[in-house]
């Protein structure tokens, strides 16, 4: 199996409160290479290992509309080497993402782990907004299914697109692994770090108590039935983060995805 790329997404213009998103993926790498973190995965797995996991960089943001057009290219070219891992920026950029992911000739299903469901027809009479990418890609049957997992602030407006998409949604009261249902056939994961507890991932711009722990949301990788082809994880802003605790959380669903990804082609896995 060809190793699974990382690709940085540094971009924040379709955010609606706090900038900052836009340094993640340099944070999130300066703790990756910081001497002190450890590379290995639950299962073992070693990613210092060229032939597991390459870092590609970021894309060319320009902070433009353009901007779409750019990561939905680079993400097709990706996705047609094999299967890839993005770090936001702002949650926006998942749209481009399974844009490209659907130009690379692959529709999966998406298992969205976020405290909102991102599904408004616009926010800030913005289309682009971080807070209505699952809105695009539904309209553009871009996904097989759409499953949302940890959803804590569900308005009237965003109950209607769930209902209008026929979105498959388990509330963070009820999202434990053994508690969802989740879709079999190619998967892939959107992570907004803010699905999970701000007690273990303070470094967002929209806290949200009451969320999943980084272990429920590891156990929910694993557990997926299916091949996981591909992830993002977004939202990630440094501004708010307290000793970097988030970026570690984010470092280690990097971890955790990549082992999924090289466990779904070489037939090993984690148990639970």
């Amino acid at each position: 199996m060809k190793a699974v790329q990382l690709l940085g997404i540094p971009t924040e213009i379709n955010s609606s409160h706090l900038t900052g998103t836009a340094s993640a993926p340099e944070v999130i790498r300066q703790l990756m290479h910081n001497g002190m973190s450890n590379f290995c995965a639950e299962n073992g797995l070693d990613l210092s290992d060229g032939n597991i996991f390459a870092d590609r960089g970021n894309v060319e943001i320009q902070e433009k509309k353009s901007d779409f057009d750019l990561i939905k290219s680079d993400a097709c070219k990706l996705f047609s080497e094999g299967p890839c891992i993005f770090i936001g920026g702002d949650h926006s950029v998942s749209w481009p993402i399974i844009a490209g992911l659907n130009q690379a000739q692959k529709q999966p299903h998406l298992i969205h782990i976020d405290a909102h469901p991102d599904l408004y027809e616009n926010f800030d009479d913005n289309s682009y907004s971080h807070a209505s990418p699952m809105a695009r890609i539904m309209e553009n049957n871009l996904v097989k299914s759409l499953t949302q997992i940890g959803i804590r602030t569900i308005n009237k407006t965003q109950q209607a697109q769930i209902d209008k998409h026929q979105v498959k949604v388990f509330p963070a009261n009820r999202a434990l692994p053994s508690a969802v249902e989740l879709p079999k056939g190619d998967i892939y994961f959107s992570i907004d770090l803010d699905g999970i507890d701000p007690a273990f991932a303070p470094g967002v711009s929209h806290h949200e108590p009451g969320g999943l722990s980084v272990r429920d949301v590891i156990n929910l990788i694993w557990s997926a039935p299916g091949k996981v082809i591909g992830a993002d994880i977004v939202e990630y802003n440094p501004v708010n983060d307290i000793n970097e605790m988030t970026a570690a959380v984010a470092f280690k669903l990097i971890k955790e995805l990549v082992a999924r990804i090289h466990s779904d082609g070489s037939g090993s896995s984690l148990t639970f």
